[in-house]
């Protein structure tokens, strides 16, 4: 029999045209018609009358809200549904997230989220094996990656470019095995993937939702209308359409769509008649056999085949839906709600951690209610129409204001922790208060106090040193450090680019303090900032401004450290010098903001399609912002700048730090004048002139692996490519570079949040930074990607990159230490200071760290954090906690930083553990436990065998405190800790 897999299912939008609480209390409806409570009130009584049927559930944000609202009976029922198997969690996560923009640890921090929730109130029959990411725009290996070592047995997604699935339909493709981390995890990284044959949608003339319009069936021969011949012939035609793309005798068909089965009773009276009728046709020689099911459900028939598989290790990005609509834009809509997403998940781990270091538990559940606040607030937001940028404009608003109220909320954990950590005896510590405007150099607290205290906190295991830049209206100032010694510190004045910021208007910051502070492994350092009329006490320096152009036997016109040389000379054609000075390589370099003007349109069809928040369509070349750039110097002691005004829309500044490896470069956009009725595209361009690279350049997926990408090509078909530039676009979570193997040169640049990118030609690189539009892209937001800011101007957005030029053997020592150091950057908090720096350092710990020796330079904790949301199996005073251990290299990539690396756990100084448990990546599962699914597949290149992969061995040696880790590894443990430690 030809086995056709029904699967009801609804796809509910963790936001996007209307809030999270729109959608779920269903308001709005003007905007869109949809109510998840309805959905959920609606399906679970039709599976209670009929244990026949079946539904898949998918984002637990809306679940868990449904839940918290029902009555214990209903809730039995429940627990009764997903213990058969009729009610079935798929992907599991907070929400569906994007996978162009998400950063991996928020990824796999939002999983857990859902996973977590889903073990505590269903237990183990509700644990997800099947990742369902049906409407994200485009796919990441690394997603693959994460969800075979959830555990899971498969993936099923709905859009792929559609070059690239007609290719799959004619080859029979569609379905494959996907090697997530083929270099360095092998097996444990391989997914069994299927592409949706109708996207995520039913198959045309089947939609039985009460919204759609198509015919229901209608059975009664004492009516005129009667259709049931008819309808289906027209399903039996689909079905075999369908199958004969397909390898198996099984095939799946997705009854439902967004927002659907608030009347589930229409869905299902219309499935079981279809069911009936096709059925009967058994009698008359049909070999078609409908049934309601699920996707694992499906994925074990498929499994018990034991088929051999194709298989990739490609990725499925840029996704194109059409000729010249590529959907890379998103990779950089709502730059600053991308930063701000960013910022809030490194502040995450940071009271996440502190939370366990200072033992916050005694408190109760004070800490664990405040952080879920956060963790929910940022599950949502890597929702796949939300930290994509894909949002309407009061529903990015939403997302920007659950994010601050959750880094209050989290505020309120790392205070409590620093009232525990930093006095000595009885002294109550100071409140600590944090600001996160300074990247705009603006902090009330600093600017109107004459003293304070500064404790910066660091959530890393290696000792850190950077530089920290604090808004002042004072000066000079003497700076000290935790041990009592003066720091030399540098003034810093504020710039008028920076003062015109609408959103620093309350601001009277003149300067920033700029001084190097360093902070021991996963602990804290504190320093003492006093304004002082005494010049001899005086540690602070004023910078020297020298503008450009000038004589140029004032001063040479370059900037410059142990490290870099930049050099000036030629900067008005918007060409710099740049040397790598230890490593003598020195090349020309264009860098500048340049634009393209946005394509418009009425999207009619693709030589049509307007740029919108989906979708990245330049017309004609980039465009310079002027000929003559306007620059000045900033010159002292521990920074160099060089400041570069390209316009009213657009800034940048050139920095080296005093002994920092790389080249700072801030650039800030906007507001984007779209008085010429042109909507603008930025760009940041670093472009060599000098390195001859090809059309092979390199991009990250997610912040772990890096991917090779060719201009214009993709391995599994012939690409015809319509749009020069979207088309070559892929999204940069964290890093992009480009290599000349001749000279031995490699160029990459760092960024502090997800932006496109490409390199267009040999030689060069550019990124995606801003982008104001004028035209609705016809993908559903309904309106323009057109942000303004607080004085309803154009908004404007500030980030930093980071510039490397070095060999290519040595390049990925520090863009693997750096992006790390980037993403789990320091937290800064400010107290009152009410006596001299030498009293406070007798009342409180100035220096602390939770380690008794630095972890190994190539080893992460990607998680530390108190869990009782396991199963209550022991006495919830018995303190435990989820702790994650990661080998951040590839391998091959360093001679000594790509080999094994061990962890001795008893060099935790607050706590100490007593057992351990290692469970799968998502924390829901013992990894002795898992079975999953094998698949066989033919490799997809000539030079490798089944036989080569080889399972990672995971076991915990026979000491319980030592952990090993292989490259790109990730290891999860539940660790029960001593009580009385």
């Amino acid at each position: 029999m030809l086995n056709v897999h029904l699967v009801p299912h609804t796809h509910d939008d963790v936001g996007w045209l209307k809030t999270v609480d729109q959608y779920f209390y269903g308001s709005r409806n003007d905007i869109q018609h949809a109510g998840v409570q309805y959905i959920l009130d609606s399906v679970i009584p039709e599976l209670l009358r009929d244990p026949i049927k079946r539904f898949i559930y998918v984002e637990i944000a809306f679940f868990a809200r449904w839940w918290r609202e029902q009555d214990a009976a209903m809730k039995e029922n429940v627990k009764q549904l997903v213990n058969e198997g009729r009610l079935e969690f798929v992907l599991g996560g907070w929400c569906m997230n994007d996978e162009a923009s998400t950063h991996y640890n928020a990824m796999i921090d939002q999983h857990t989220l859902g996973f977590s929730f889903l073990q505590e109130e269903f237990g183990a029959c509700a644990r997800p094996r099947v990742g369902w990411q049906i409407d994200p725009f485009g796919h990441s290996r690394e997603q693959a990656s994460m969800f075979a070592q959830f555990g899971f047995d498969g993936l099923f997604f709905g859009r792929l470019d559609y070059q690239d699935k007609d290719t799959r339909v004619k080859q029979n493709n569609m379905e494959f095995v996907w090697r997530g981390s083929p270099k360095n995890l092998g097996k444990t990284s391989e997914l069994f993937t299927g592409v949706l044959y109708n996207h995520y949608v039913p198959p045309p003339g089947f939609c039985f939702d009460e919204l759609c319009n198509d015919e229901p069936i209608m059975d009664d021969e004492r009516m005129h209308d009667v259709n049931i011949q008819s309808r289906v012939q027209d399903f039996i035609k689909i079905v075999k359409d369908q199958a004969q793309h397909f390898h198996s005798n099984n095939i799946m068909m997705t009854m439902g769509s967004d927002f659907q089965y608030s009347n589930a009773h229409t869905w299902y009276k219309n499935l079981d008649k279809l069911i009936k009728y096709v059925n009967q046709q058994q009698s008359n020689g049909s070999d078609i056999n409908v049934l309601y099911s699920t996707p694992s459900c499906y994925l074990y028939n498929l499994n018990h085949l034991n088929q051999v598989w194709n298989s990739t290790k490609d990725d499925f990005f840029p996704y194109a839906s059409r000729e010249n609509t590529f959907w890379s834009g998103y990779f950089s809509s709502r730059a600053a709600l991308k930063g701000y997403a960013r910022k809030s998940n490194n502040f995450l781990q940071v009271c996440k951690q502190l939370d366990v270091l200072a033992d916050l538990r005694r408190e109760g559940n004070f800490a664990l209610e405040n952080l879920r606040v956060f963790k929910e607030a940022l599950g949502v937001v890597q929702h796949h129409d939300a930290i994509s940028g894909t949002e309407k404009q009061h529903v990015a608003n939403d997302y920007a204001q659950r994010l601050a109220v959750g880094a209050e909320r989290c505020q309120l954990v790392t205070n409590a922790a620093f009232e525990k950590l930093l006095p000595k005896g009885s002294d109550k510590a100071p409140q600590q208060v944090y600001c996160p405007l300074t990247n705009i150099s603006y902090c009330d607290f600093t600017e109107h106090q004459k003293q304070f205290m500064m404790t910066v906190y660091n959530p890393l295991g290696h000792i850190i040193t950077d530089f920290v830049r604090i808004p002042v209206s004072g000066g000079p100032y003497r700076v000290v450090d935790p041990k009592g010694l003066n720091v030399t510190a540098q003034l810093v004045q504020v710039t008028n680019e920076t003062k015109r910021i609408p959103e620093r208007k309350k601001s009277i910051a003149t300067n920033e303090l700029v001084f190097m502070v360093e902070i021991p492994p996963l602990g804290y350092s504190t320093y003492f900032i006093v304004e002082t009329n005494n010049m001899d006490e005086a540690t602070s320096q004023s910078s020297k401004i020298v503008s450009l152009p000038r004589d140029q036997s004032e001063l040479p016109l370059y900037i410059d450290n142990d490290e870099y040389l930049v050099n000036l000379d030629n900067i008005n054609a918007n060409t710099l010098g740049l040397s790598n000075k230890r490593k003598n390589i020195s090349i020309p370099l264009n860098q500048a903001i340049w634009w393209y003007e946005a394509f418009g349109g009425n999207c009619s069809k693709g030589e049509f399609q307007a740029s919108g928040a989906y979708a990245l369509r330049t017309k004609g070349e980039r465009h310079r912002l002027q000929d003559d750039t306007s620059v000045y110097l900033t010159m002292g002691e521990l920074v160099q700048e060089a400041h570069m005004n390209f316009g009213p829309e657009a800034t940048q500044v050139i920095r080296l730090y005093k002994d920092m490896p790389f080249v700072e470069v801030e650039w800030t956009v906007g507001p984007i004048n779209i008085k010429d009725k042109l909507g603008k595209e930025y760009i940041t361009l670093y472009d060599t002139q000098s390195m001859t690279t090809g059309d092979l350049f390199y991009t990250d997926a997610n912040g772990r692996e890096i991917l090779e990408r060719q201009r214009d090509h993709r391995n599994t078909w012939n690409f015809n490519n319509t749009e020069h530039v979207a088309g070559n676009y892929y999204p940069v979570n964290s890093r992009i570079f480009i290599q000349d193997k001749t000279q031995n040169q490699q160029l990459t640049v760092l960024t502090d949040r997800s932006e496109g990118g490409s390199s267009l030609e040999s030689g060069s690189l550019e990124l995606l930074v801003h982008r104001r539009l004028l035209y609705d892209d016809h993908f559903g937001v309904g309106e323009p990607l057109n942000e303004t800011g607080a004085d309803g101007q154009g908004l404007i957005v500030r980030g930093k990159h980071l510039m490397i030029l070095d060999t290519i053997k040595d390049s990925p020592a520090l863009h693997r230490s750096l992006a790390l150091k980037s993403y789990m950057a320091p937290s800064i908090s400010f107290s009152e200071l009410t006596m001299t720096p030498e009293q406070a350092m007798s009342k409180y710990n100035t220096q602390w760290s939770a380690l008794k020796k630095p972890l190994p330079a190539n080893v992460h904790m990607l998680t530390l954090e108190q869990w009782t949301d396991t199963p209550k199996i022991q006495p919830i005073e018995i303190p435990q906690i989820l702790i994650r251990f990661e080998h951040i290299y590839e391998k091959d990539e360093d001679t000594v930083l790509s080999q094994s690396a061990v962890v001795d756990l008893t060099d935790f100084t607050t706590f100490k553990i007593v057992t351990m448990v290692e469970l799968t990546l998502g924390a829901n599962l013992p990894l002795a436990e898992l079975n999953r699914l094998p698949w066989a597949y033919i490799p997809d290149t000539k030079e490798e065998s089944l036989t080569k992969e080889k399972l990672l061995n995971t076991a915990i040696p026979r000491s319980q405190s030592i952990i090993s880790l292989q490259p790109m590894q990730i290891r999860t443990f539940i660790a029960t800790l001593d009580k009385m430690h």
